[in-house]
């Protein structure tokens, strides 16, 4: 397998609804395997760049081109490839979780026996709940049939629109965990759109950010965010102390370092535990240590360059 091969490119994306330019110039490249993180703010374009990928809407202009093939010409063959959830998933809610994925598949003209039902519902970690009524199944339950649902006709590429937003942590770890599983034990190639940037750090392996409609930079999440320092928080017993320790070790303290009893410094991956030792010698408990990883602050500079 052919680990460069692109399947999807976006080429000076443009859609216009009337005065309102949606996207502007959205361009990017995801390769089977990508974990693909497709990553603005709210309203930046990510929901229309989807919507045009699977021909949901025309764009005003550019290209679109997936699985090597031009969309406007190979539509049904490449939405034959395709799983995805944009937004949230719909069912029957009085429905069970077996019976959703029975009648999903119906109308999707895939033929799929029980025991495969129960293998995708067992894969998404809903096993045990097949025979349930999907109005008792909590949001990430149902987030996570959505993605059983996306399975049926065994797609290459996977498409997930926000799946985190509503989650409570438990929820977003679980999702995580299922999206990995998906590249890493199933081959799929994931696109993955979100807001929540530490979320994308920690699954994605390339990325592309977008605002007001525009590409603002693509490419893999480890170059893009190499040399750059981390925020890292401390919280101490004795801030005062700390601080004094920080100071003698020649490290900057501005007033955004503070944060309640966090301490919050700007430094290199490498000088974490040295600091860490400082504190223990000079008798400061050390209660947490948090990279706060600073693609937020990234994404930030970017935009509003």
């Amino acid at each position: 397998m052919n680990a460069q091969e692109k399947i999807v490119e976006v080429k000076h994306l443009v859609k216009h609804f009337g005065k309102f330019h949606a996207v502007e110039d959205v361009s990017f490249d995801v390769y089977r395997g990508d974990v693909f993180g497709f990553l603005g703010p709210n309203g930046a374009g990510k929901s229309t760049t989807i919507r045009t990928m699977l021909s949901l809407i025309k764009p005003t202009s550019g290209e679109l081109q997936l699985f090597g093939k031009d969309l406007t010409k190979n539509r049904n063959y490449i939405l034959s490839k395709i799983g995805c959830i944009v937004e949230k998933p719909d069912f029957y809610k009085y429905l069970s979780a077996e019976k959703n994925i029975e009648i999903f598949a119906r109308l999707s003209g895939v033929p799929i026996k029980k025991n495969k039902i129960h293998e995708m519902i067992e894969f998404v970690g809903l096993k045990g709940r097949e025979k349930d009524k999907v109005n008792g199944f909590s949001h990430g339950m149902k987030q996570r049939l959505g993605i059983a649902q996306t399975l049926i006709h065994d797609p290459e590429l996977i498409i997930l629109d926000e799946p985190t937003t509503g989650l409570d942590p438990q929820g977003i770890i679980d999702i995580r965990n299922l999206i990995l599983q998906l590249r890493n034990e199933q081959n799929k190639t994931i696109l993955l759109s979100s807001h929540i940037l530490s979320e994308i750090e920690l699954i994605a392996n390339r990325m592309v950010i977008i605002n007001k409609g525009r590409t603002i930079i693509q490419g893999s999440v480890s170059d893009l965010l190499n040399g750059q320092e981390l925020i890292v928080s401390f919280k101490v017993d004795d801030m005062e102390k700390a601080k004094q320790v920080v100071l003698k070790n020649n490290i900057p303290l501005s007033e955004e370092s503070l944060d309640g009893n966090n301490l919050l410094l700007q430094i290199s991956e490498e000088k974490i535990s040295f600091i860490n030792k400082e504190f223990c010698e000079n008798n400061i408990k050390v209660f947490s240590i948090e990279p706060k990883r600073k693609l937020e602050d990234y994404f930030l500079k970017l935009i509003n360059h």
